[in-house]
């Protein structure tokens, strides 16, 4: 099979090509704004990859002839850049996913699964969050991500393209960048941990949230491209910790005593959430394989042995 893979070069779009790159040819296409070259370092001779951009339309015309599906992955994935910067976030994201859907109608792609987001739920207090929920998007990224789910859904209406839009809760794990601007939390306690800093948390840490290890992510981005499926599927772990608790979790593991630091609460950012995933069991066959303490043993692992300069 031949896989397109927006984005291909960042955190979760590396693993996917990583986890179909022996047996398929895959295409990536990135723009390395917030990709790294690194990432496809490991890569075998049937990866080819495209610096370019998703608002590119001709260039997805051109790339995706002949392509059997395309994760799609592109996107300008930060809240607080969303706010400061709500025109590129909307060029990148929505525009660009309409791009994507339409070079993938026109070169008669089969299916196409896009990376949305929980962000879409916003502050709606009802947990867990269930796909028929009423969205109430608090930033541009999240209305850019639910705008970009209905665009989706009306091509596999009106056109016949196949789609998936995945909600993804909080994802983490080896090759997740702590230095970006939009840096996830646990990475960022890793990284401070092992350079002997307390973990920093925005708010009072009584905020809770979903993770979910990276592998099982890319599994069930595999299951949505191999299944008839169509639709909308929250992908996180179905259970959610607060911030406080998870510090102490990642300090006991890395046998560290720091306790965290607290700064103001970020704008945009929603108080709790915890994913039900009984939707995705059902339809793709979704199962958790990593639970919370595997996903950061195995990913404290790769930022330590990183920061030793050995590389994975």
């Amino acid at each position: 099979m031949k896989y397109i893979v927006t984005g291909g070069a960042g955190f979760i779009g590396s693993h996917i090509v990583e986890a179909i790159a022996e047996s398929h040819e895959v295409i990536i296409i990135d723009n390395f704004s917030s990709g790294k070259q690194e990432n496809l370092s490991m890569f075998a001779e049937g990866v080819s990859s495209i610096r370019g951009s998703i608002t590119d339309l001709p260039l997805l015309n051109d790339v995706f002839q002949g392509a059997d599906g395309i994760f799609h992955l592109g996107a300008i994935a930060s809240v607080a850049r969303s706010v400061n910067n709500p025109v590129a976030t909307h060029e990148t994201n929505l525009t660009g996913t309409l791009n994507v859907l339409l070079a993938a109608r026109d070169c008669g792609v089969k299916k196409v699964v896009f990376s949305s987001s929980s962000a879409i739920y916003g502050d709606e207090p009802t947990l867990p969050k269930r796909e028929d929920m009423q969205p109430v998007p608090l930033s541009p990224y999240a209305v850019s991500k639910l705008a970009a789910e209905y665009y989706c859904n009306v091509f596999s209406e009106l056109y016949g393209v196949k789609t998936v839009s995945l909600r993804y809760f909080n994802v983490f794990g080896p090759r997740q960048d702590p230095h970006s601007e939009y840096a996830a939390v646990i990475p960022k306690f890793i990284t401070r941990l092992l350079n002997n800093k307390p973990p920093l948390i925005f708010g009072d840490g009584k905020q809770t949230r979903d993770f979910v290890y990276v592998k099982d992510v890319v599994r069930v981005n595999l299951l949505a491209m191999d299944s008839s499926a169509t639709g909308i599927y929250n992908v996180g772990s179905g259970q959610s910790i607060d911030l406080n608790t998870l510090a102490r979790r990642i300090a006991a593991i890395m046998k560290v005593n720091l306790s965290p630091v607290y700064e103001k609460q970020r704008s945009g950012d929603i108080r709790d959430s915890v994913s039900d995933i009984r939707a995705a069991k059902k339809a793709l066959g979704y199962q958790i394989g990593y639970s919370l303490d595997q996903g950061l043993e195995e990913t404290i692992k790769w930022f330590s042995l990183l920061k030793s300069g050995i590389k994975m």
